[in-house]
């Protein structure tokens, strides 16, 4: 059972993250976070990109986790795809939320 986590874990963790970032996207929105300014930036904004930063974060974390020897899978080849999974997983996250995170408005 261990060994189908180490494999499922990554994409399920990018997959609850594109699902919350895309969430705080519309409730952003419609709380009118686009016109509150912090910092030179709007509150939307900030939102967005700590949400996105707190996405690549875990997803690094998950990958060094299943590099480490405490975490990793006893077979090769199992230990070898879990971490290519995790490097998928932080590369989707990386190209799928940075829209989302940088450029989108609401509008």
């Amino acid at each position: 059972m261990r060994d189908v986590l180490r494999l499922l874990l990554p994409l399920l963790i990018w997959l609850a993250s594109f699902s919350a970032i895309y969430g705080l996207h519309g409730v952003g929105c419609a709380l009118g976070w686009a016109g509150v300014e912090i910092g030179g930036l709007s509150l939307f904004r900030w939102a967005l990109l700590a949400a996105w930063l707190a996405a690549i974060l875990v997803q690094v974390a998950l990958l060094l986790a299943l590099r480490g020897a405490r975490y990793a899978a006893p077979s090769p080849f199992l230990r070898w795809t879990s971490v290519a999974g995790a490097w998928v997983a932080l590369v989707a996250v990386l190209w799928t939320l940075h829209p989302v995170a940088v450029l989108s408005t609401c509008g």
